[in-house]
């Protein structure tokens, strides 16, 4: 064989190789459209997906502005927040409009759960957990403070402070509130005063004589009475009549006075 057989080789070799190369260049675009394809296919069907599932930021607006329309207008709200729901809930889009209301036998209270409701033309109802917070001038504690201490001005400051619910009758807001009651159980400082932190004076005590008065078509009757237990002004108090001997239950108006209910 003459040189011109290493010169063929080569050139066939060199063929080969620009072949294998147009290959490689032709697989790796095949596959860069392949990938961008499937990309574009999974970003349509998800957003197809997501116009046909209720977001559920649309679903907590909704409890939201529901809860905020049954407040009284003059209470002073600082936020009304839905809870966060599920990130894996998936509810078909209501076209007809979504509306909340509370669960028969439940009421709205500090936190409450409230149903959102689609009735149609697919129906489905979800409950969101809501809380409620005002804003309001309370009682805090300057120190800390004993079982049985009776608190003054000296003891407490007043602060505007969130607290949860509406607060108008759990939180003490007036020195006022402090008279004739004392501390409950120990408390530390910056305690936020509630009604239940503080007892009421004992006004009547158990054995002690008594006057029952009960009033009937503008006739009121007085009868002497024993006390059954110890009370507080505005308790319900059990007193037996000394007369009859009949045990009949009042409310405690005073140091010695029991208005039985007709």
């Amino acid at each position: 064989m003459g040189a011109g057989a290493p010169l063929a080789q080569i050139s066939r070799m060199k063929r080969k190789a620009t072949e294998n190369r147009r290959f490689q260049l032709e697989w790796v675009v095949l596959f860069g459209a392949m990938i961008l394809i499937t990309w574009i296919s999974t970003a349509l069907g998800q957003e197809a997906g997501s116009e046909r599932v209720e977001s559920t930021d649309s679903i907590r607006a909704v409890a939201e502005s529901f809860v905020r329309s049954q407040l009284p207008r003059d209470a002073s709200i600082a936020s009304v927040t839905a809870g966060v729901l599920d990130s894996r809930l998936r509810l078909v889009r209501c076209t007809s409009g979504m509306h909340g209301h509370v669960p028969q036998g439940a009421s709205l209270q500090a936190r409450a759960m409230v149903g959102v409701m689609c009735e149609g033309p697919v129906r489905w109802t979800v409950y969101v957990p809501v809380t409620v917070e005002s804003r309001m001038s309370v009682l805090v504690l300057k120190h800390p403070v004993p079982r049985d201490a009776r608190l003054t001005i000296e003891d407490v400051t007043v602060e505007t402070r969130k607290v949860i619910g509406l607060g108008a009758t759990a939180f003490l807001t007036d020195v006022k509130d402090l008279q004739s009651r004392s501390v409950e159980r120990p408390l530390p400082m910056g305690t936020t005063l509630t009604v239940d932190m503080l007892k009421p004076d004992l006004v009547i005590r158990h054995g002690q004589d008594v006057t029952l008065i009960a009033s009937a078509s503008g006739i009121e009757v007085r009868a002497a009475g024993r006390a059954l237990a110890d009370a507080a002004t505005g308790a319900r108090l059990k007193v037996q009549n000394l007369s009859s001997l009949k045990v009949v239950e009042g409310v405690v108006e005073g140091p010695d006075v029991v208005r039985v209910a007709q």
